[in-house]
């Protein structure tokens, strides 16, 4: 498979959503990145599909130079008050294809860039703390934990902390 280096970001689409509930499914079974724990159908997250909107809280699709998904991007409401208007949350999630090849930290710096036209002064990632490669790759890119929140979510009779990295931009 020819490696592509070329990203480019647009606004997701209705259209796109079974694309971004398969890769989202995608890394359920694993217990690494989200605390559901069974596949969501498009109908399932059409409410937060909604709550995306381009000028605010974009959700956008990544894709490389010949048009392949490469996974997509989601800034969400950090707590849904006014003086919290400047703070986002911003979830990665890759297509299987593309996972541990660098796109990870290539998409990251992109979004951080895109803060600023939205108006967005804080970012904040929410990980699991034995998720250890998404912990690197926030750390990398300039975030530092802010909190860690112990045995939170319990999976399968087991229990995980949550930790929360945060960057003011």
């Amino acid at each position: 498979m020819h490696e592509t280096r070329l990203m480019l970001f647009r606004d997701a689409h209705v259209h796109d959503l079974p694309q971004i509930v398969s890769i989202y499914n995608s890394i359920i079974e694993g217990r690494m990145v989200t605390a559901d724990m069974e596949a969501l159908s498009v109908h399932e997250r059409m409410n937060w599909f909604n709550s995306h909107s381009p000028a605010r809280r974009p959700l956008w699709m990544i894709e490389g130079e010949n048009g392949q998904t490469l996974g997509w991007v989601s800034l969400q409401d950090f707590y849904g008050r006014p003086a919290y208007n400047g703070t986002a949350e911003i979830s990665i999630y890759l297509h299987p294809d593309y996972r541990g090849q660098g796109w990870g930290s290539k998409i990251l710096a992109a979004s951080i860039l895109r803060c600023t036209s939205l108006q967005i002064h804080c970012l904040l990632g929410f990980i699991f703390a034995h998720n250890l490669p998404s912990l690197q790759l926030f750390a990398n890119a300039g975030f530092e934990e802010w909190g860690n929140l112990l045995d939170i979510a319990v999976m399968d009779g087991s229990p995980y902390s949550l930790k929360i990295l945060g960057k003011k931009i």
